[in-house]
């Protein structure tokens, strides 16, 4: 029987449970909520890449309702899980293209390595899937391996990629696929991009360039600049947000590689510090390993699926 997408969720932030539980267990195993114990909580929280402003607030609401209380490591994940809900809840918004637009132009961004060719892919099933008709365009054309990649995946869902030659002008690429994608009445078209950070500049040229040339034959695209990050990198997706937000407009998050990370807090600090939509959450390679994000799952995934949310009802297996 295949695992419903929470099992996955769930599966997938083991590493990341694990050494939360076992630290909040190590610290609160029925003690008073004092000074010390607040602060080695916050020591656990920053270590699990909550990030120090998430950390703090957290810390300062166990102190208004918690504190000089006896508490069990139960309780104190119980009243986690509804924290870290409660923070990502503003940011939970399930990606859906405008069925108005014909096509939804989305620009994908990000570092090479986080997984954004995959995602691309797996966006594309997940949309043909749905009925709806979709176009990719192979626009990472630095890379050779991201072109095969896209190519694979659009065999499998039966999808068309439009690609070039090697160093072709990506700019170029993607101002075709829009005007055949319009001419097909195409519902979605995903647009993939390089990813080279060490060269910034460049790459800021580029993707400036790629909008400039697409707003040629449509000045409202792209409709949605999705940035793909890394969940492994921790810490680091902050400054890649901070970059990419510098480059281009931003208008949402997907987060993929919970499954081999054990920092999944940083999905809490990128809420917390960005304010974005985290559209998809990604926790495994296959197509329905990507999932619309849920703050409720992941606040329970995440601290342990023993607690109950009392904020709302939550489908643990959809």
């Amino acid at each position: 029987m295949a695992l419903g997408f929470f099992s996955r969720l769930k599966q997938g932030l083991s590493r990341s449970t694990q050494k939360l539980g076992n630290n909040l267990t190590s610290v609160f195993t029925k003690r008073r909520l004092d000074d010390e114990s607040l602060e080695q909580l916050e020591d656990i929280l920053i270590s699990a890449d909550f990030g120090p402003e998430v950390a703090e607030n957290v810390i300062e609401s166990f102190r208004k309702t918690r504190f000089g209380s006896e508490v069990t490591d139960q309780e104190i994940k119980q009243a986690l899980a509804e924290e870290i809900s409660k923070i990502l809840k503003p940011v939970t918004v399930p990606f859906q293209p405008n069925p108005d637009l014909k096509p939804h132009v989305v620009l994908m961004v990000g570092v090479n390595g986080t997984g954004k060719t995959t995602t691309i892919g797996k966006m594309g099933q997940f949309f043909t899937d749905q009925g709806l008709k979709v176009m990719m365009v192979a626009g990472d054309t630095f890379r050779a391996a991201a072109v095969e990649q896209l190519q694979v995946w659009g065999d499998r869902v039966g999808v068309s990629v439009i690609s070039g030659k090697p160093q072709a002008d990506a700019a170029g690429l993607a101002f075709e696929a829009l005007k055949r994608a319009k001419n097909e009445q195409t519902d979605l078209l995903l647009i993939d991009t390089a990813g080279r950070l060490h060269n910034k500049s460049a790459l800021m040229e580029e993707l400036a360039k790629i909008i400039r040339v697409m707003r040629k034959f449509n000045e409202t695209a792209p409709h949605s600049v999705l940035l793909v990050l890394d969940a492994t990198t921790g810490q680091n997706a902050i400054e890649q947000v901070r970059i990419f937000k510098e480059m281009v407009d931003v208008s949402g998050l997907i987060i993929t590689k919970l499954d081999g990370t054990a920092r999944g807090g940083i999905v809490i600090a990128l809420a917390e510090k960005f304010k974005l939509p985290i559209h998809a959450v990604g926790v495994g390679e296959k197509a329905e390993d990507l999932r619309d994000f849920s703050a409720e799952e992941f606040a329970k995934g995440l601290v342990g699926d023993t607690v109950q949310l009392s904020t709302t009802e939550v489908n643990v297996d959809n």
